[in-house]
């Protein structure tokens, strides 16, 4: 038998009067409540907790990153380091090409974790010619870096600006507008030679993106410790298709097909921030003095992304695009080049680089993905057609083909 609810009233003399209504806790302070604990329990372990013992018995471990050496002007040299980890690392001593040199720093010599620092040396560096630079801590460890062809650095001015920009261009803008001009081709050629085509489109995609894993997988390694190399490869890699399949479905509502060009546009996306690291190699390799590999760079990806405009422009065979839509689906693959060859020129950096050759990778992907999806509505066996295998194949053939013609 149930109980009768409680009843919770006052009575003064023979009047009842409600009681007061319970105050209930804001939800704001409900969400907030357990990370203000947490925080707290955080401090007190860092303050009072044990750490202080293994302090005294061991070294501190110290970790410092030199992400660039500059050389703005003759006679100078600017080495750029970041403080990746745990511990306040300081700067003792400063060595070029073994021997102690005269510097100033920009702050304090202690550097706190992900502070950074810039070195300046004056020191009378040889056009051409490689050095060497040490950097001694007051515990007596040493961080190494190297410049492997002495030369001016460029700095941001019209003259450099339009020279990487034209770079770029050569690398990346022209190809792929080059490319663009097989629509004619794909859009007289038999339906099943179209899906051979589309499969093409495929294997070059995938072969694209594991080679931007590939890279982005190597720059880590130069990473910062504090700056987790390896998480923002995953980040980019996994963050880019979700968000990308996001926003294409808050644009295009319920609809869970995307036309041809929209198809198009996502191709051309994927291949521009692929571009994008391709840009940053080329603006590096020639602010830092090679120019042989830069040349050899750009010539490369010359040949290798001419392929690409193919790629964009197979899933618009059966489509009569305006100019102006070519026009931007070509910008959008290429112009990112430019913006690359902009930032590996000028200010460098590892933890960037890394990003953008995982979020190229993870656009690639949703690129994939999407073309797979159109390609099953338009060919039944879909890639296990012999032809579709075939064309699959040839595409990454072909981008290992202009591959080599990349220095590694």
């Amino acid at each position: 038998m149930p109980l009768p609810p409680e009843d919770t009233s006052l009575e003064v003399g023979r009047t009842k009067y409600p009681a007061p209504p319970r105050r209930r806790l804001p939800l704001w302070f409900k969400g907030i409540a357990p990370l203000v604990l947490l925080a707290a329990l955080v401090a007190m372990f860092l303050k009072v907790g044990p750490v202080g013992v293994f302090r005294q018995s061991f070294p501190p471990v110290e970790e410092l990153t030199i992400e660039r050496i500059r050389l703005p002007a003759q006679g100078v040299m600017e080495v750029h380091i970041v403080n990746g980890g745990p511990e306040p690392v300081t700067v003792a001593q400063v060595m070029v090409d073994d021997a102690n040199w005269v510097h100033r720093v920009d702050g304090s010599r202690t550097i706190d974790r992900l502070e950074r620092r810039t070195i300046t040396i004056p020191y009378p560096w040889v056009e051409g010619e490689p050095h060497a630079v040490a950097l001694v801590t007051s515990t007596g460890l040493t961080f190494t870096g190297d410049v492997p062809v002495a030369t001016l650095s460029p700095s941001v001015d019209a003259r450099y600006l339009s020279t990487f920009a034209l770079l770029g261009v050569y690398a990346g803008v022209i190809p792929v507008f080059i490319g663009l001009l097989w629509l004619p081709f794909v859009r007289s050629i038999d339906r099943r030679w179209t899906d051979f085509f589309l499969s093409l489109t495929m294997g070059l995609l995938v072969f694209l993106g594991t080679d931007a894993l590939v890279e982005s997988v190597e720059t880590s390694g130069l990473v910062a410790g504090a700056f987790q190399g390896p998480a923002l490869v995953l980040l980019g890699v996994v963050a880019t298709p979700l968000i990308l399949a996001s926003l294409g479905r808050w644009r295009g509502g319920n609809r869970q097909e995307r036309t041809p060009l929209q198809v198009a546009g996502l191709i051309a996306l994927g291949i521009g921030l692929h571009n994008l690291g391709e840009g940053l190699a080329i603006g590096a390799s020639y602010a830092t003095g090679e120019i042989a590999l830069g040349t050899f760079l750009v010539i490369g990806f010359l040949l290798h992304n001419t392929t690409e405009g193919l790629g964009i422009v197979t899933p618009l065979a059966d489509q009569r695009p305006r100019l102006g839509s070519l026009v931007l689906l070509g910008a959008l693959a290429g112009i990112p080049t430019v913006i690359g060859a902009w930032i590996g020129g000028f200010t460098y950096s590892p933890a960037l680089t890394t990003l953008f050759f995982a979020i190229g990778v993870g656009a690639i992907i949703a690129v994939v993905y999407e073309l797979y999806k159109l390609f099953s509505r338009r060919a039944g066996a879909g890639l296990a057609a012999p032809l579709n295998t075939a064309g699959f194949l040839v595409g990454m053939m072909i981008m290992y083909g202009t591959g080599l013609l990349v220095p590694a």
